[in-house]
């Protein structure tokens, strides 16, 4: 199989793929808006593209001159759609500028040029020759590149300048995921600038398959990518608003031991203390921040680190991080064992109730539970 024939081969499995991705999105049970309608369009454009590549490289176009002629530009709707994801999974489409209008304006108008042309040379060129269409056609990608080039910078300013729109979303997703997209995506940027200029200049269509193969990966593993970490925000930001302080978190689990401890340490002042501890942290929900430490709380009741550590061990079964990771998993088994969260992701319920990973939510889930959150929740 020679490095063309690869090439086909991602570029149909890419489009297989992607109509599977829209087919899977579109009969979800869950209701979903506009951030993955427009991720679902970036997807089925991308799709689009290469179906329509493949089917030019292996031949199956028809012969007719309207259908050989009019390639489609399906590939200037992508960043655009992709932009438009990006806005609303940040939720600040109300506060940047909206392309999708100008976008579509784009689109059609490229299509009716092209159309015109078609005519204009069918019916009075002689022999039909295209050369006038090819002409146009580097023109027109030349002006869809500049377009896109646009859109991705200033995806890329949204992302890492303008961090004052991003506070509300930072508080359920680090975005590392779409800065990878932003770093990767100067890659497939680069291959199309190179593949457009080779083409200028030699007229080979060669340096295509690069930026066919990159863009075709990259495209589809941050689209996979958006959806997993769309709704996996959606679930955490129901989630967060019904999370309620609840003191029953504190149970008969914590209970006092003094093994192999000095008695004097137990007293009316230290018991009163500890009470105190569990209150603030209960109260003021500290064990839904990932990065809380034993120093911050510490310093928040006015207590050496040595002393409030002390407290813990003594007075609970555990040292402060099962301490903090027992209130995380109680929280964790209210929703799990609750219908109507039944539809909501375990990793967002973990992620939610304070845990910085999958891994780590699951591994402090068994620890307390002997069983995973899965087999936890099928219980009822």
């Amino acid at each position: 199989m020679d490095f063309k024939s690869v090439i086909n081969f991602f570029l149909i499995a890419g489009v297989v793929q992607g109509f599977g991705f829209n087919l899977v999105t579109l009969l979800v049970k869950k209701k979903f808006n506009k951030a993955i309608i427009f991720l679902n369009f970036t997807v089925l454009f991308i799709s689009l593209n290469n179906l329509q590549r493949w089917l030019i490289d292996n031949g199956y176009i028809c012969e007719l001159f309207l259908i050989q002629e009019l390639e489609v530009p399906w590939y200037v709707l992508i960043f655009p759609m992709f932009y438009a994801f990006t806005t609303h999974f940040l939720k600040i489409q109300d506060k940047v500028n909206d392309f999708i209008k100008v976008t579509t304006g784009i689109f059609v108008l490229e299509i009716i040029i092209r159309l015109c042309l078609i005519s204009y040379v069918y019916h009075s060129i002689p022999d039909r020759d295209d050369t006038l269409i090819e002409f146009y056609t580097k023109i027109e990608e030349i002006i869809n590149l500049i377009y896109c080039i646009f859109l991705f910078v200033t995806t890329c300013l949204i992302i890492y300048k303008r961090h004052h729109l991003l506070f509300y979303i930072s508080s359920f997703d680090d975005l590392n995921w779409l800065k990878w997209f932003i770093k990767l995506g100067v890659i497939v940027i680069a291959f199309w600038v190179i593949a457009v200029i080779v083409k200028g200049f030699t007229g080979n269509e060669e340096a295509y398959k690069f930026l066919r193969l990159s863009s075709s990966l990259l495209i589809y593993w941050i689209c996979y990518q958006g959806f997993f970490k769309y709704n996996v925000v959606r679930d955490r930001i129901s989630l967060r608003s019904s999370i309620e302080t609840d003191m029953a978190l504190i149970d008969d689990d914590q209970k006092n031991q003094n093994s192999g401890l000095n008695d004097d340490f137990f007293n009316e002042k230290h018991q009163a203390d500890f009470e105190k501890i569990k209150t603030h942290i209960v109260k003021g929900k500290l064990y839904l921040d990932p990065l809380l430490s034993m120093e911050s709380v510490a310093s928040d009741l006015g207590m050496s680190k040595s002393y409030f550590s002390k407290l813990i061990n003594s007075y609970s079964d555990y040292n402060f991080s099962d301490f903090i990771n027992s209130l995380r998993v109680k929280q964790a088994k209210k929703f799990l064992s609750n219908d109507e969260f039944s539809e909501y992701t375990i990793v967002a319920i973990g992620l939610e109730c304070g845990f910085n990973s999958k891994s780590t939510f699951y591994s402090a889930f068994k620890k307390f539970t002997s069983v995973t959150p899965t087999i936890y929740r099928n219980q009822f």
